[in-house]
């Protein structure tokens, strides 16, 4: 089934203990996209400026990826800077220039209003609300969000979750938004501002997921290294959407073994700067380290 993200797309610079990459394609649309794309059609509707290298067009074209949604306007792109150290789970943003993307509302085409499942993916609650307000069609609608948006535009962030379907956020913003501590209490309280499911993410240490059904939680996938963290929460959030777009169906055993797939797509991005391995990812590839994946979590019965 057709599935749409509206959110960023950016020119990123990352520092990391393994090295450094400059000006290299980023953004939550472009990483949720990629992996979305390992498993269906998707959209993208963002902005960027006419400094938007072509060569990275051609990569998202070349992945299936509709960019008949994104928009390139007179002045410069969304630019992201940030350094990682020690374990590398969180990043220090040293500087944030929003360009084109501050004015951006997400004024879509007739062509993209249609879509059936819909991902807002980490923006402006006025953005996401307006988009919102334009489909039409929608099964499955799910945003995302951060720290800045729960404390600066609260009242908004809490009018758009409560027309969703679907809430992800990570522990820290889960913690941040819910004022609760405990995660599974937090999952709970999500779920009470009329979302069918929350999936609040953990980095390296997975995922928890809340349904009406049951609280479950999934590990990350091993590694022996990580290079480059950055995009691995929207790597995440791409391939579960990707997922229940590919089944057609958004229930509790269902999104369990989406957000398994989500912790397998980020584990690919994440060995290497900005989206290049992610890029390079096929679905066999996927396939083959979620059955690895499905192996390590099979456990015999004690008795």
């Amino acid at each position: 089934m057709s599935l749409l993200v509206v959110g960023s797309v950016a020119l990123d610079t990352v520092e990391t203990p393994h090295g450094k990459a400059e000006e290299t394609l980023g953004g939550s649309a472009v990483y949720f996209s990629l992996a979305a794309s390992l498993f269906t059609e998707v959209k993208l509707a963002g902005v960027v400026g006419e400094d938007f290298p072509e060569e990275w067009k051609g990569l998202l074209g070349e992945k299936g990826i509709d960019t008949c949604g994104l928009e390139v306007r007179p002045g410069r792109t969304f630019r992201w800077s940030g350094r990682y150290e020690g374990d590398m789970n969180e990043a220090t943003t040293l500087g944030v220039d929003l360009n084109v993307f501050g004015d951006y509302e997400g004024n879509l085409g007739e062509g993209l209003c249609g879509c059936e499942y819909v991902f807002l993916a980490n923006g402006s609650p006025l953005l996401q609300r307006n988009v919102v307000r334009q489909m039409r069609n929608a099964k499955l609608v799910v945003c995302d969000t951060m720290n800045h948006w729960i404390e600066t535009h609260r009242e908004e962030l809490d009018k758009v979750i409560s027309e969703l379907d679907g809430v992800v956020m990570n522990e820290g913003e889960a913690r941040m938004y819910t004022g609760e501590m405990n995660l599974v209490a937090a999952g709970r309280i999500l779920l009470e501002r009329g979302v069918q499911f929350a999936v609040i993410k953990k980095g390296e240490h997975g995922a928890l997921g809340a349904t009406r059904e049951e609280v479950f939680a999934l590990p990350s996938v091993p590694l022996g290294q990580v290079k480059d963290p950055t995009g691995a929460g929207d790597s995440f959030g791409g391939a579960m959407m990707g997922y229940l777009a590919d089944v057609g169906e958004h229930g509790h055993e269902a999104l369990k073994t989406a957000v398994a797939y989500g912790c397998v797509v980020a584990s690919f991005t994440v060995e290497d700067f900005s989206v290049r391995r992610l890029a390079a990812a096929t679905r066999e590839e996927v396939n083959e380290r979620f059955r690895a994946y499905s192996g390590m979590l099979r456990l015999k019965d004690g008795d």
